[in-house]
């Protein structure tokens, strides 16, 4: 039914995407198949030449560099027209594998030099796209949401700039905190969840998972994350536990309150596989603690599962702890970078999520809802009744 409405459909504009340093391999795949989609739709379709020119290229992918002075200055050229288009702008903010040269020394890019980039690539457009979409998988500052003191308010910040830069709409996954669109209240701020694909992908990989009441638990490592796992549970039918952080609000330790012990909420784990679900694993440290817990109430399989894998201190820790048996499988996507070293360990697995973003981007190209692609309830229900029926009929 969505594919027959995007045939029905004709773009709002001519197809245009940037991916910024760092997303070339996800927007190589991204374009690969938007032009699979379009020429299968374009073979169904019985729409004249003369409204189907622009439709189907070879490439949507925008021709464009971000340069830099010897002092580090950046600035950005667009090498082909985009006027008139309906452009979308692909960007990890948390890409930190993305160098350049200043004063002779190579430097890593920050996700301010990241943000930065993505406004000089709109600057550098001139206002004559017809309509500008920036997808930021890992919302920039998305953990600097809320002001609690006299502090800055970061996030909101920057999507009001990008908004008063021309921005339509600002595309996010599993943010933090979603209450942030509240900043710009007047515009368009989409916040999609990986459930299916993590779900989608858990269970291609461990067939011999059983997704039942015994056998499975969803966990929350904090009071943050509890509508996530409430979500998932209520998907998979399975119960779900949280833990809890006492903490010390007397002292700061490194801007934090030091935790004095973790209380767990939820029914015996005993015996069942858990699936730890987070938005993301930073330091790790948070999520292996959790992992210890579980282990010392003697869980089966430990899951560890992520929209984005930071790992801002290494995978030494995450090496050690697999080996001590602390944990078993890690998930997370290809929203943000992930390095190849990371890819080659025995316990991770990598969630691709290139066609739900190709999905996104051809649906809002039409100009149609995407209402549908956003709940994930009816696919996660069909996807569990498929695995039902093949394992009756084995």
């Amino acid at each position: 039914m969505a594919n027959r409405k995007l045939q029905d459909a004709m773009p709002l504009a001519p197809l245009k995407i940037v991916a910024m340093g760092g997303c070339s391999e996800i927007g190589k795949r991204v374009n690969e198949i938007i032009i699979a989609r379009r020429k299968e739709a374009l073979a169904a379709s019985n729409k004249p030449d003369f409204m189907t020119s622009d439709y189907s290229i070879d490439n949507y992918l925008v021709d464009f560099e971000c340069l830099r002075f010897g002092t580090g200055e950046g600035r950005a050229v667009v090498n082909e027209s985009i006027r008139g288009s309906d452009l979308f702008i692909i960007s990890d903010t948390v890409n930190y594998h993305e160098t350049y040269d200043m004063h002779g020394n190579k430097m890593h890019m920050s996700p301010d030099d990241h943000f930065m980039d993505l406004k000089r690539v709109i600057m550098a457009c001139s206002g004559h796209p017809r309509r500008i979409t920036v997808i930021m998988p890992y919302l920039y500052e998305g953990r600097q949401h809320v002001r609690l003191i006299n502090e800055s308010l970061d996030c909101a910040q920057a999507m009001q700039e990008l908004i008063r830069m021309g921005v339509e709409t600002i595309i996010t996954f599993d943010a933090h905190d979603n209450r942030v669109q509240n900043a710009i209240p007047n515009n368009g701020f989409d916040n999609f969840f990986t459930s299916y694909q993590f779900i989608s992908t858990i269970l291609n990989d461990m067939p011999d998972l059983i997704v039942d009441n015994e056998h499975l638990m969803t966990i929350s490592p904090d009071e943050g994350g509890m509508r996530r796992a409430v979500f998932y549970s209520n998907q998979l039918g399975v119960d779900m536990g949280m833990f809890f952080k006492r903490r010390n609000y007397s002292t700061l330790v490194n801007g934090e309150h030091p935790v004095i012990s973790m209380e767990f909420l939820g029914n015996d784990v005993s015996g069942k596989d858990v699936i730890i679900v987070d938005d993301m694993i930073a330091s790790g440290k948070t999520v292996l603690e959790v992992a210890k817990e579980l282990k010392k109430r003697n869980a089966a399989r430990v899951i560890i599962c992520a929209t984005f894998g930071l790992f801002n201190d290494g995978l030494e820790e995450l090496d050690q702890a697999y080996k001590e048996k602390v944990f078993d499988h890690i998930y997370t996507t290809n929203l943000c970078y992930c390095p190849s070293a990371l890819k080659e360990r025995p316990y991770y697995h990598n969630v691709d999520l290139s066609r739900y973003i190709a999905l996104i981007i051809d649906t809002l190209n039409h100009d149609t809802s995407v209402n549908d692609i956003m709940n994930a309830t009816k696919r996660i229900q069909e996807l569990l009744e498929e695995r039902s029926k093949n394992i009756s009929s084995k």
